[in-house]
């Protein structure tokens, strides 16, 4: 029987990475990833609901994302679902779903310094423009 195990995620971090090394010093990054939902209920109204998932990288993914990433930017993550099972230090069972994550893309931001930063470079560009006349060109 074949089988499947693919997640597509995109989403903002909860909080910042949290990198660590193995011990034969891989690098391991972990991090919260919160994905929205909206929709209209059957009454009319606006409902959303928030997921929070759990996310690891490896390697070099692993130290990208602690040195570019921190809590609420945007990153759509592919990965695969991974279950992880230990003993607490009561001696309890615990156990807990996780992305591993395989693949990673940085989004644009979206924050207001982001949208300052454009609406300055807008304002430069026009007034480049205003400053340049016909007049102004040597030929």
């Amino acid at each position: 029987m074949a089988n499947f195990n693919k997640i597509l995620l995109m989403g903002n971090l909860t909080r910042d990475p949290q990198l660590s090394y193995t011990p034969n010093q891989t690098p391991v990054v972990d991090f919260g990833l919160a994905t929205n939902r909206k929709w209209t209920g059957q009454d009319g109204s606006q409902r959303e609901e928030t997921c929070f998932v759990d996310c690891r990288a490896f390697g070099r993914q692993a130290e990208n994302i602690n040195k570019y990433l921190s809590k609420g930017r945007l990153v759509f993550v592919e990965g695969r679902l991974t279950f992880d099972t230990w003993t607490a230090q009561d001696g309890t069972k615990r156990s807990k779903h996780r992305v591993t994550v395989e693949t990673f893309q940085f989004m644009p931001r979206t924050d207001a310094a982001s949208d300052n930063q454009a609406v300055q470079s807008a304002s430069t560009d026009s007034e480049v423009k205003q400053q340049t006349s016909k007049d102004d060109i040597p030929f």
